[in-house]
């Protein structure tokens, strides 16, 4: 690319990654609001573009990458890329890149945090003390569930389930996981026991999810699922949100299939199901599992050195396999 590349980035991200580029390329950037632009609007922001550098919400479809004649290269500052037509990029023979590892503790913090508080009813007794409801200590104010010594079961033992193992060891907690292939290292290191996926709902007090989406784990967690999990327990999903059947799920905090859920994905984000809002039992945060300053820094200047890479004709740093 002898004259000077067009790159698009969907939406504003750090400016030490934006900094990074500008002297290697003309830098465009979409703007803030929605923060989630339709899969129309990243087709237009990228028909003229060489680079795209998305975001992990921000679509681009086969019909994108199609419309996009120029385009070279697809980088993404997600763990995740399923929000990008992978295989209409590779047909093309334009390679995507993405930023794996980099958010993993901060998003297994943010994950044990919202089981904790959702077993003890953080959300909702700080809410009941905003409102002025809160008259003085009595013994059977918000009681909930104990954290130490209970059964955590881990679906998808990858980076960040097993960061999200590590953290459980400090309770004393009994770990099951579930995940297509077994992870001989994680039971060495963190003493979990390999069981099938019913077997991880029938035992556990705590369920958390940390699988990828895929066609075999949308609505992984359905109403089915659900009914095989204790009465007493808390589902936390901080992976994403379509691995989780929302309005099952309303519906099962409604009626006391389960205890409560912690959440910070949802199927059909920015939207939240209506009937899940409604439930007290829910704890739900907006997508920000990996929001701390440090982590989505780096995110961001990690897919810029992936497109610097690729402008320097350097092998990519972390290609899509």
């Amino acid at each position: 690319m002898a004259d000077r590349p067009r790159l698009v980035v969907t939406r504003p991200v750090h400016e030490d990654a934006l900094a990074m580029l500008r002297p290697r390329a003309d830098v465009v950037v979409g703007p803030d609001d929605p923060p989630i632009p339709s899969a129309d609007e990243v087709a237009g922001l990228i028909k003229d573009a060489d680079i795209c550098y998305t975001l992990a919400a921000n679509p681009v479809t086969a019909d994108a990458i199609k419309g996009a004649s120029k385009l070279r290269l697809i980088a993404s500052l997600a763990t995740g890329f399923d929000n990008i037509d992978v295989k209409a990029a590779k047909a093309r023979g334009i390679p995507v890149t993405f930023a794996p590892g980099i958010l993993d503790d901060t998003t297994a913090d943010a994950a044990f945090g919202l089981l904790i508080a959702a077993a003890r009813r953080f959300g909702s007794a700080e809410r009941f003390l905003r409102d002025g409801k809160y008259r003085g200590w009595t013994p059977f104010l918000f009681l909930g569930n104990d954290v130490h010594k209970a059964t955590l079961g881990i679906i998808g033992m990858g980076r960040i389930g097993r960061a999200m193992a590590r953290r459980s060891r400090g309770f004393e907690m009994t770990l099951l996981y579930s995940d297509a292939r077994r992870n001989e290292d994680a039971e060495r290191e963190l003493g979990a026991r390999y069981v099938t996926l019913d077997e991880l709902l029938a035992q556990s007090d705590f369920v958390s999810v940390h699988t990828p989406l895929l066609p075999e784990t949308r609505h992984l967690i359905d109403a089915a699922a659900l009914r095989k999990m204790k009465r007493t327990a808390v589902l936390i999903n901080t992976s994403r949100g379509p691995v989780v059947d929302e309005r099952a799920l309303a519906e099962a905090l409604r009626d006391g299939v389960i205890a409560a859920a912690g959440l910070d994905v949802f199927e059909r984000e920015p939207i939240v199901d209506e009937l899940l809002l409604q439930q007290e039992n829910a704890l739900l945060l907006p997508h920000v599992a990996s929001a701390s300053e440090n982590t989505r820094r780096r995110m961001a200047v990690r897919a810029a050195e992936n497109i610097l890479a690729f402008l320097d004709g350097k092998p990519l740093l972390d290609p899509v396999p």
